[in-house]
C-alpha cells in the first residue's frame, strides 16, 4: 500500500494534480465487480486531498481550448446537481440519492453550531446504512465530516470509490456549494476541504484524454523528467 498526499490550492488545480499523480503512480487492475466490470482501473492505494482555497472559481477543471477536450463536468451541471445532494428527491428507479441521506443531518449540523458552539466533534453527517452493502451500486460518498475553526467551515470527505475524471470535480464543486450555504446559515466563513479516498480512479476509456490533458504520452515518460509539471 503506497498513501499519496496531495496540497492544492483550487478545485481545478487539485483535479489536475490528482489525474498527473495517478498516471505516474496508479496500480491498473481488472474490475471484477462494480462499474464497468471487466474493464480496468488506475487507481490510488488511498489518497489524501488538502485543498487550501475551494472556493475559488471556477470550481470545475480548466481546459485550454486548444486541447479538444470536453470538460469533464458539463456547463450547469453543478447547481442541476446540488438538489441531490442536499434534498431527499430521487427520480424514478433510483435507490438513493446522496440528498436523501444528509437533508436532514445538513439542517441538524447547522443547528448545532448555531445553538451549542463550535467546539463539538459530533458534526458528522453520514451517508449509507448498513443495508446499502447489498445494492448493486451502494453510495461512493460515505461521510462529510466538519469543523467550524478560526471563524471558517471546513470539510472532510471520505469515498470509498471515486471516478476522477468525471466523479471527483462534479462531486467535490457540488460539495463546495453545499459548504458555502452551510456557513451562511452557521453565520462563519468558507473554509478548506480535505478529501479521502481508497478508491479514487481512472476507467480505461479515458486514460488517452488524460495523457492528452497532462502533455504526457505514456506513464514510464514521468520517471524521465519528460512531462510538463502541474499547473
Amino acid at each position: 500500500m503506497q498513501p499519496e498526499f496531495i496540497q492544492a490550492r483550487d478545485l481545478p488545480d487539485a483535479w489536475f494534480q490528482c489525474v498527473y499523480r495517478l498516471l505516474e503512480k496508479g496500480h491498473e487492475y481488472t474490475i471484477d465487480r462494480g462499474s464497468y466490470e471487466g474493464q480496468k482501473r488506475l487507481e490510488f492505494d488511498y489518497i489524501t486531498v488538502h485543498i487550501r482555497f475551494p472556493g475559488a472559481r471556477p470550481l470545475v477543471p480548466d481546459i485550454p481550448p486548444s486541447f479538444g477536450i470536453p470538460n469533464p463536468v458539463a456547463e450547469g451541471y453543478l447547481e442541476s446537481y446540488l438538489p441531490y445532494l442536499m434534498t431527499s428527491v430521487k427520480q424514478p428507479g433510483e435507490d438513493y440519492t446522496y440528498g436523501s441521506y444528509l437533508e436532514k443531518q445538513i439542517q441538524e449540523v447547522i443547528r448545532m453550531y448555531r445553538e451549542n458552539g463550535f467546539g463539538t466533534n459530533q458534526a458528522y453527517m453520514t451517508v449509507g446504512n448498513p443495508e446499502a452493502i447489498l445494492l448493486k451500486d451502494p453510495p461512493c460518498l460515505r461521510g462529510i465530516d466538519t469543523r467550524v475553526r478560526d471563524g471558517r467551515l471546513h470539510f472532510m470527505v471520505y469515498f470509498r470509490s471515486w471516478d476522477l475524471w468525471n466523479g471527483f470535480p462534479a462531486n467535490l464543486g457540488a460539495i463546495q456549494l453545499l459548504k458555502e450555504y452551510m456557513a451562511g446559515e452557521i453565520g462563519v466563513d468558507d473554509g478548506e476541504i480535505i478529501a479521502a479516498s481508497k478508491g479514487l480512479h481512472l476507467y480505461d476509456y479515458v486514460w488517452e484524454l488524460a495523457k492528452l490533458r497532462t502533455m504526457c504520452p505514456n506513464p514510464q515518460a514521468f520517471t524521465r523528467g519528460e512531462c510538463q509539471t502541474h499547473d
